[in-house]
């Protein structure tokens, strides 16, 4: 693996893990604001920004498909490796990033 690569996976984990623990600690001031319980809200935001958080990370589902079509029609497996293991870091990043918000609000 390169040194671009690498750090493309770290961008991936961070932007992931990001876009979970940001979107519901804002998702939770914007529940405070209206009366709604914040920590049951921030919870359940961090449990369905999980997806959003995905594609934020990889740019978008297109590139990942055209990357994995590539390799398939074009014989370029390592194109699919390398896909398949950014959409796993992004996935861990933001599994982290739910396992975090649970910790925190102590929702289960």
């Amino acid at each position: 693996m390169d040194k671009e690569f690498i750090a493309t996976l770290v961008m991936n984990f961070f932007v992931a893990f990001g876009v979970v623990i940001g979107g519901a600690i804002i998702g939770g001031i914007g529940a405070f604001l209206i009366g709604k319980p914040p920590l049951s809200t921030i919870s359940d935001l961090a449990a369905g920004l999980k997806i959003w958080a995905l594609v934020a990370a990889i740019g978008g589902t297109f590139d990942a498909i055209y990357s994995i079509e590539r390799g398939i029609y074009d014989g370029s497996h390592i194109d699919i490796a390398k896909t398949l293991f950014m959409i796993f870091v992004a996935l861990s990043g933001a599994h982290s990033g739910g396992v975090l918000i649970q910790w925190m609000t102590q929702e289960a």
